[in-house]
């Protein structure tokens, strides 16, 4: 029995340093005082044991001991089998900063860090501009109106968008721009996120563009030249970046920049010969003015010995000689102005480049850190505008739609995707408002943004498709009364677009996160390239107590011992708590993959796409604690929160086991597996109970509802389009009273106090008044009352040849 006691102290011991990562010392002094007590009150045989152990954490932790013997082995190992990073691969590990991201990596995340930078929302002057400006701009739009029967935006939306600045949203204000932080880009693009094109028109110049390169890299003639103009909306830019055969993979451009001498403006002067095509480039039918990347040499030696530059960016006017642009291609569901761009030896002078001639080259790293931010803001923000506006309209059609005699958002088939709408929406405001707020306080999240980019879309396109459901044939019936199924086919649009959603996950969120955000993998990588001996030993002896820590919180945490301590009310903290247990776990399991695989885990997409998908939700669920924590919230919004938590760490575990399932070296698979998921899985889905309340939360004039729409346009009467929401928003104010009449002209039907031929409610109303069940206060408010309901219920229908390109193909199918 003493030996079975000094057992379990020498592992509580152990677990107690580990889980502190105290260092080799403390560990060595647990076993040589067990392994005496043993030798002394138990079993020798233990005794041993612990004593072989202190000998081997001695050899092996100790710095004097390590040293002389283990650390150049295991250096001269680490250069044989660390994966080559190329050159493109360090310009995007270098670009960005690591912020929370970083915590996650470490298993024993601070929050601390997390909470230190409360958001305080927009100022006055930003608040004022979504209030009003956007909800102008919003209110120009009806999606079918743009999307077929002009496939653009109205002049006067054009007009207005201009004189309001909104293309100059990241321009400072000394150039004319309005200058506003992330969060209210955030804001705006959620506002305007009730039409694709218009959402995309005004986000992509204020993301990766010409305005933004400018902004951080243009020289002062450019900037005081363009910026201006850009502000105004004088000139529209675009950005040439992808084409046929560079799409995904935008450092492989075939585009070319030779330098030359060639005529401009009458004189010969030093500049590029450009040839390009490129391909589905935003706002490039309309633009004035073309950032342009492709690949610079210099074979002749014309500005010094570099032959090849590599990815440089440049500004061409339009009118440039032998520019071939104006054409549009048709992007699924919503065509927004994009298409291709040709050129044919179209010449340039030097100072197109951006920042100039000291500029060339540095293209890919002026692009990749543009992008870290971009991709942060505008097809995430899309995305939770969107998810916002599909709460507004599923949530009041499924209650004012009735079926045998009840509203449809009452029936549980209905209630599960109500509530998935409602969770993924929150999760959605939560990511893009809070990673917005870390930008505003100088963060540049590169994994942060591949997360967003992926996570959001797919959850719009999710959205979507469940809002698209339980609408029925309201949605599938296009037309000008159908406010969902245009974004809904344009939502495969940003799932392609700035990084396909399939390379974004199984390559950048974890791949880039491995080496970036790991607290020792870079400099462990920079170690090895330096041949700096003491360096590595440093970081790779801290990197292995980190694995030694996070086994050990991984383990003890998934038993419920020692529970990580977290600032978080009784609400959350359960949460918070799963928060950092995954945390822990997923550290080791990166490590294990990385340490298995080595530099094969590049080509192991599935592995590290899981991996990703294991801190993707461990980070989407940060913000949302992040978000309840610091705002008030509202009643309900604690069921909204829980059911978005539980959904979230059930996602994490789920992508977890399966890279369990996955891992090629079983047995460090099943060790694994012994550490992180000792009692099994831990997370259910969310519970039936939680879906009926969202449902009914978001299908009610409820302070949930409210709270997820505030985002977006709610209002009528600022133009001349009806907003089906604003519609919604009367009807469910008024529902309670009129479920009461509907049932009350139901009952008496039943009973027959009403003609049996009555089956329209209309004819119900009225002989419900005849025969005194009504009062005429009544009769007149269910009249109107289901007037709007039906006019919501309504669906469009066209002459017969309406939708015939050629009306000579037309055929007469009934002949007279």
């Amino acid at each position: 029995m003493m030996t079975f006691i000094l057992f379990l102290v020498a592992v509580a011991g152990l677990l107690a340093v580990m889980r502190r990562e105290s260092g080799a010392k403390p560990a060595i002094g647990v076993m040589v005082v067990t392994g005496l007590l043993s030798l002394f009150f138990a079993s020798g045989v233990l005794a041993l044991i612990l004593f072989i152990g202190a000998a081997i954490t001695a050899a092996a932790g100790l710095p004097g001991f390590r040293q002389s013997w283990l650390t150049p082995r295991v250096f001269a190992m680490f250069k044989k089998v660390a994966p080559k990073v190329s050159d493109t691969e360090k310009v995007a590990l270098e670009a960005g900063t690591v912020s929370w991201d970083g915590e996650l990596f470490t298993g024993r995340p601070d929050w601390h860090n997390l909470l230190i930078n409360r958001n305080i929302g927009l100022s006055e002057k930003e608040q004022s501009f979504v209030d009003n400006q956007c909800t102008q701009a919003i209110a120009m739009c009806n999606a079918w109106d743009l999307a077929v029967e002009r496939a653009d935006l109205p002049e006067e939306l054009w007009d207005f968008l201009k004189k309001e600045g909104f293309f100059g949203m990241i321009i400072p204000e000394e150039y004319g721009g309005l200058h506003f932080s992330a969060k209210a880009q955030t804001a705006v693009l959620q506002k305007l996120a009730g039409n694709e094109m218009l959402m995309v028109t005004v986000g992509v110049p204020n993301s990766l563009g010409p305005g933004e390169l400018l902004v951080k890299y243009g020289t002062d003639e450019q900037k005081n030249h363009y910026l201006p103009r850009l502000a105004d909306g004088r000139e529209i830019p675009c950005f040439g970046l992808t084409g046929p055969r560079a799409g995904s993979d935008a450092t492989s451009l075939p585009d070319t920049g030779i330098v030359c001498k060639g005529e401009f403006e009458g004189k010969e002067v030093l500049g590029l010969r450009l040839n390009f095509e490129k391909r589905w480039i935003t706002l490039a039918p309309v633009a004035t003015v073309v950032g342009l990347a492709f690949r610079m040499f210099d074979p002749d030696g014309l500005l010094g010995d570099t032959k090849d530059y590599g990815v440089t960016c440049a500004l061409i006017p339009r009118n440039t000689k032998g520019m071939e642009i104006g054409r549009r291609h048709c992007p699924i569901g919503t065509p927004f102005m994009n298409g291709p761009i040709k050129g044919n030896d179209v010449f340039i002078p030097l100072d197109y480049i951006i920042g100039g001639q000291e500029m060339a080259g540095q293209g890919w790293r002026m692009l990749v850190e543009c992008l870290s931010v971009g991709r942060c803001i505008t097809l995430p923000s899309g995305a939770a505008g969107a998810a916002a506006y599909s709460v507004g309209t599923a949530g009041g059609f499924t209650r004012i739609r009735r079926q045998f005699n009840t509203p449809v958002a009452d029936m549980e088939g209905v209630q599960e995707p109500l509530a998935r709408i409602a969770a993924q929406t929150y999760i959605a405001q939560s990511a893009v408002n809070q990673t917005a707020n870390m930008i505003d306080k100088g963060e540049k999240p590169a994994v942060p943004s591949a997360i967003l980019k992926y996570h959001l879309t797919e959850m719009q396109r999710a959205v979507l498709t469940d809002a698209m459901d339980v609408h029925g044939g309201k949605t599938v019936t296009l037309g000008p009364r159908n406010y969902l199924g245009i974004g809904f086919s344009g939502a495969a649009v940003s799932i392609t677009v700035e990084g396909a959603n399939i390379m974004t996950r199984s390559l950048m969120i974890f791949g880039q996160g491995a080496i970036r955000c790991h607290p020792y993998v870079l400099r462990e990588l920079a170690a090895k390239d330096k041949d700096d001996i003491d360096a590595f030993d440093d970081a790779f002896f801290s990197h292995a107590g980190l694995i030694f820590g996070n086994a050990a919180r991984a383990f003890t945490q998934a038993l419920g011992i020692g529970k990580a301590d977290v600032p978080f009310d009784h609400a959350a903290r359960k949460y918070a708590q799963g928060v950092a247990r995954f945390s822990a776990a997923f550290g080791l399991c990166a490590d294990a993959a990385m340490t298995t695989l080595g530099s094969e885990l590049k080509m192991r997409e599935l592995i590290s796409a899981r991996l990703g998908d294991v801190l993707a939700n461990l980070y989407l669920a940060s913000m949302v604690l992040k978000n309840w924590h610091e705002t008030q919230p509202v009643d309900g919004e604690r069921d909204l929160m829980e059911y978005s938590m539980a959904l979230l760490l059930y996602r994490a575990e789920n992508a977890m086991d399966e890279f369990l399932q996955n891992l090629p070296n079983r047995p460090v698979a099943l060790a694994l597996r012994a550490i992180t998921m000792p009692l099994g899985r831990r997370w259910d889905k969310p519970h039936d109970d939680l879906s009926r309340k969202l449902a009914r939360a978001i299908s009610t004039d409820s302070p949930v509802r409210e709270k997820l729409l505030t985002p977006v346009w709610t209002t009528n009467g600022e133009g001349t389009v009806e907003n089906p929401i604003a519609r919604y928003n009367g009807l469910l104010k008024d529902y309670d009273k009129a479920e009461q009449l509907y049932r009350k002209a139901t009952k008496a039907y039943a009973k027959g106090q009403l003609p049996m031929q009555a089956l329209h409610p209309e004819e119900r109303f009225e002989a419900a008044l005849k025969a005194d069940i009504f009062t005429k206060e009544e009769a007149d408010f269910m009249r109107q009352y289901e007037s709007t309901v039906l006019e919501m219920l309504t669906v469009d229908d066209f002459p017969f040849d309406e939708f015939a390109r050629n009306k000579d193909t037309l055929i007469d199918h009934t002949p007279t």
